[in-house]
């Protein structure tokens, strides 16, 4: 398919008997950015709304002496609440990180809550398979940011499993968030030639889409901001595409007013890589925050059990308490993750008023 300015609706995106109307997925953001409000919105406009599972119960009661049980309530809840929200429309999934101290757990109670997708990145969910029945109406996906990565991946669920993705998705280097780049290549995004990586990803997987009789969806996220950008993805072979920081300003989105507006007075020079606690680059807005860090690390009073390998007495902050307050909005003691064009949102929208624009 070969889409123009004149020739311009979007194909629909079918994974496996999944179907939604649009192709756009929105892009998990966690701690509590993306939520049942937002993916039960993007899910009713036809779309696929992604929940973040990482330290998705922060706001019980409970949080505080017990985060595991907290988070898995939590999925489940908020799995349910944004099925509610969607009315029977689009599809509502999960983005689970790899480097969860408890991943398994959340995969199996978002399988058990019936997420329609699993989405799983910050890592190579190796394992995954394992996880999700294929019998089970819930469909897996990995993040891949590379062909070798997305070969490693296919070989590996195919090896163990006999089994393949049910989609792909390719994040590139101008997505917000956990990053599978190194700094060097972030910090000149433009010397990469992401496009020919795309090809190289989608030409790849053919192999087990042979073997395995059928299609794997491949799904560009990173960078996507306008209509534009979604047609040149499907010109070179995509789906669908994931966009996330877009979502973040509407009224929709789970973050505090706080949170959003940073995003409204974010300019291009304040977006920043940084070194996150997970181990992987990261980008994000550089606020109050994340200039006493350019300092010396914030000490640690407590762990909150997030992260499967992190060392307290070692990390330059706490990544849970650093998301929970910016979140709730204190923004000046917060992590503000954003993608590469974060200065180019300028408004505070609706889910219905943002897929319009995306789509029409």
């Amino acid at each position: 398919m070969n889409l123009s300015a004149n020739k311009c609706k979007l194909p629909e995106l079918h994974i496996g008997n999944k179907t939604a109307r649009i192709p756009i997925i929105q892009g998990g953001m966690g701690v509590g950015v993306s939520l049942s409000s937002l993916a039960g919105a993007v899910a009713k406009e036809g779309g696929v709304g992604i929940i973040s599972t990482a330290q998705i119960g922060y706001d019980d009661d409970a949080f505080e002496y017990d985060q595991a049980g907290c988070n898995l309530a939590a999925i489940k809840k908020h799995i349910r609440k944004a099925k509610e929200i969607a009315g029977g429309n689009g599809l509502v999934g999960v983005n689970i990180m790899v480097a969860l101290k408890h991943y398994k757990e959340h995969v199996k109670a978002a399988v058990a809550a019936g997420a329609d997708v699993i989405i799983s990145g910050a890592g190579l969910p190796i394992d995954l398979p394992a996880l999700v029945d294929k019998a089970c109406q819930t469909k897996i996906a990995p993040i891949v940011s590379s062909k070798r990565a997305a070969q490693l991946i296919l070989k590996m669920w195919s090896h163990k499993y006999d089994r393949t993705a049910d989609f792909i998705v390719i994040e590139g280097p101008k997505a917000g968030g956990h990053l599978g780049f190194s700094n060097e290549q972030l910090n000149n995004t433009a010397s990469l030639d992401f496009d020919n990586e795309i090809t190289n990803i989608i030409e790849c997987k053919k192999e087990y889409e042979d073997k395995y009789s059928k299609k794997i969806p491949v799904i560009v996220a990173g960078g996507i901001f306008d209509k534009q950008d979604i047609i040149h993805a499907i010109n070179l072979g995509a789906d669908g595409v994931q966009i996330a920081s877009r979502f973040v300003a509407t009224k929709e989105c789970d973050a505090s007013p706080a949170y959003k507006q940073a995003y409204i007075n974010a300019r291009q020079e304040d977006v920043q890589i940084i070194q996150s606690p997970v181990g992987m680059p990261g980008r994000a807005l550089r606020n109050a925050f994340i200039k006493r860090l350019d300092n010396s690390r914030i000490p640690i009073s407590k762990c909150y059990n997030c992260l499967e390998k992190c060392n307290p007495a070692k990390v330059p902050y706490c990544i849970t308490k650093a998301l929970i307050n910016a979140v709730k909005g204190d923004v000046d003691n917060g992590l503000i993750f954003c993608g590469a064009n974060v200065g180019r949102i300028n408004e505070i929208t609706t889910v219905h008023s943002l897929m319009k624009e995306l789509t029409e």
